[in-house]
């Protein structure tokens, strides 16, 4: 595998460049970037610097890529990173800081000249921030073992960057011109200074168990795919991508060395594979909306065949409930996979909430026997140094969902791994046949920690909070504190999903490529809110009425009589200005703006609505059990979510002078 430079120093030569000359090996050939043109250039070895060059007193650890936004391109670098261990001899780390380079020299990073470059700098900003990116300069993080096993011969001496699975190579759209420049032209081959990101977590403990060292290590990484956020961000795409899709790999090393025995499972999860969105109104549950449209079960094909060609034999695992609001999901998806009738695809459906109602949690043993002649027969990775080829090969793998891909499916396939790993410490004698690995406390407390806590990343990263019902997977008990949690992080949910998850879907948008802004053209909607009047005022009106709710509580009596009349006012005025908030809800929401959802909100076709509350008295709110509509009616609701569609985007943009 082709080296990456680890360490990079900055010269910046006032508005012409910036050039990043790798600290070791010396002489190596250094990167330029002019300001002006946006050229890239591999400079010859020992290329000197220009005399007017000043050096940043930062050490540079990588090159996150390059963003392109409405008034200049950027490059982001990697300026702080943070050690979270070693794997296979290579040590693994987190980006932990990052520094924002303007292409255009009368760009301010700091004082944009433009808000809208400021808002969409903001968002760079966020996203760097919030997520959680890990990279190595030696080991391919984007790929499970058994794949860079079953490549080892192909990837010979190629770099890191053209051997990482496409779907977690998280910064490759920011690379982009980077891998462009190596492809077209092979004296400009930039390869070492392209740094695959993958955006997941990443733990790693030494354990020991009957006397035999080893080390778990768990890994999980995030598709770059239909990436996004939870309610703005569902179900399938056309090109079989679904949203929220994670795999992840439960590696156990044993032996004084990491390449004596490896073990590797790995388990998949992802958004119900049919096209469904949740429609957020203020309402704790929003509106469920299943599109049955043609195109459903090609996708739903792509997306279960891809699977199968990556990973083998699927057996899906559906948590979602068979009762009430998450009901319509179900069906769709079994109607989904029975039309298909995939011959190395299995459809396990699990009522998670009935079977563990009561905190009865232990009840997901009933799940793990129902699976276990599908998981002994789809095994594991398991390579032996003494032998020349793989004890065992993992030759299919279980996909879970719930309606989030969250919490219940943490839960799930943190006992699928038990189950594993357990299995694995068997096959190597390190347990009897009839034992169990519960007893071993240490062992099972950083298993359930490691567990816990990558179902907690995973749920930030989507849904904004921690995961709920983490104390079943940390303690392997529920408990009443951990439910009081859980209730506390629905309330942060509701929150955010409503209120500031339309900015992180854009960032989310912005850092994938999925909106590319024009040069010198941008959405006003970014600064300016377009809504009427009234809509805005009312919530003003709500917040004085509160207040002086709260200020009569305080207001010296002079009688019963005259603040009965004060209380009656000011109560009514907060009732109907609320009345008004979630009768328009869908007007107080954080919506994404770079890529509008309009044609999923106004979505008219056939299919499922739970109800279609929040826009406005002008339109009853409905509770239909099945919407099914002649092919017109579809596709009448289509050229409506367009019009929509245009309406929105040709009245929110100019052209900055």
């Amino acid at each position: 595998m082709k080296p990456l430079h680890q360490r990079l120093n900055l010269y910046t030569n006032g508005n012409e460049s910036y050039t990043f000359v790798p600290a070791e090996p010396v002489g190596a050939r250094s990167l330029t970037i002019y300001r002006n043109s946006g050229d890239i250039v591999l400079n010859a070895p020992n290329a000197p610097l220009p005399h007017t060059a000043e050096r940043s007193p930062k050490t540079i650890y990588g090159i996150f890529g390059l963003v392109s936004l409405a008034l200049s391109e950027y490059i982001i670098v990697v300026t702080g990173r943070e050690l979270r261990g070693r794997l296979m001899s290579q040590n693994i780390y987190r980006a932990t800081d990052y520094d924002i380079l303007p292409l255009n020299p009368d760009m301010s990073v700091q004082n944009p000249p433009h808000p809208v470059e400021a808002h969409l700098l903001a968002l760079v900003r966020s996203h760097l921030a919030g997520g959680s990116f890990f990279f190595s300069y030696g080991w391919d993080l984007t790929r499970r073992l058994q794949a860079q096993w079953s490549s080892l011969q192909e990837d010979g001496d190629k770099a890191l960057w053209e051997i990482a699975d496409d779907r977690f190579f998280w910064n490759k759209f920011l690379h982009a011109r980077f891998i462009d420049a190596t492809l077209v032209d092979p004296e400009q081959n930039l390869s070492p200074y392209i740094l695959p990101m993958v955006y997941g977590t990443f733990d790693i403990r030494p354990e020991r168990v009957n006397g035999h060292h080893m080390r778990l290590c768990l890994i999980s990484r995030r598709s770059r795919y239909r990436a996004g956020t939870r309610y703005f961000r569902r179900g399938i795409d056309h090109d079989g991508n679904v949203a929220n899709f994670n795999e992840t790999e439960q590696v156990l090393l044993v032996g004084p060395d990491d390449t004596s025995v490896q073990l590797s499972f790995v388990q998949i999860r992802g958004s119900v594979p049919v096209f469904w969105a949740e429609v957020n109104t203020l309402r704790y549950k929003p509106d469920v909306q299943i599109m049955d449209i043609q195109e459903t079960v090609d996708a739903t094909r792509k997306h279960l065949l891809d699977n199968v060609s990556i990973y083998g034999e699927q057996s899906l695992v559906n948590l979602v409930n068979q009762k009430g609001h998450e009901q319509p999901v179900k069906e769709a998806y079994e109607r989904s996979v029975s039309q298909l009738n995939l011959s190395k695809v299995k459809y396990e459906y699990f009522d998670f909430h009935n079977e563990c109602k009561n905190m009865q949690w232990d009840r997901i043993d009933v799940l793990l026997s129902r699976l276990d002649e599908d998981l002994n027969s789809y095994g594991y990775f398991h390579l032996d140094s003494t032998q020349p080829s793989p004890v065992k090969l993992q030759t299919g793998t279980v996909r879970t969902n719930c309606m989030d891909n969250l919490d219940r499916t943490n839960v799930a396939q943190s006992a699928i791994a038990k189950w594993a790993l357990s299995s694995q410490l068997k096959a190597l004698k390190i347990l009897h046949e009839k034992d169990s690995i519960d007893p071993y406390e240490e062992f099972m407390k950083d298993f359930r920690e490691m567990w816990a806590d990558h179902a907690n990343m995973i749920s930030i990263a989507y849904s904004g909070t921690g995961a709920l019902k983490t104390d079943f997977t940390r303690t392997g008990t529920r408990t009443r504190a951990g439910a009081l949690e859980d209730g506390w992080n629905s309330v942060l949910r509701y929150l955010k999903n409503n209120f500031l998850d339309g900015a992180r879907q854009d960032a989310f948008d912005l850092m994938t490529g999925v909106f590319v802004p024009r040069r010198g053209w941008v959405p006003a909607a970014l600064v300016r809110d377009r809504r009427p009047l009234i809509v805005r005022a009312v919530p003003y009106g709500l917040g004085f009425s509160l207040f002086m709710v709260f200020a009569g509580l305080t207001l010296p009596r002079t009688s019963d009589y005259s603040l009965f009349y004060y209380f009656v006012l000011w109560f009514s005025l907060v009732a109907l200005s609320l009345v008004f908030v979630f009768a328009h809800g869908i007007d107080y929401v954080n919506w994404p703006r770079l890529v509008p959802l309009t044609e999923i909100i106004y979505y008219n076709g056939p299919g499922y609505r739970s109800g279609n509350n929040g826009k406005g008295f002008s339109i009853p709110a409905l509770n239909i059990d099945k919407l099914k509509a002649a092919s017109g009616s579809q596709a009448k609701g289509h050229r409506r979510a367009k019009s929509k569609l245009e309406e929105i985007e040709m009245g929110t943009k100019e052209r900055i002078d």
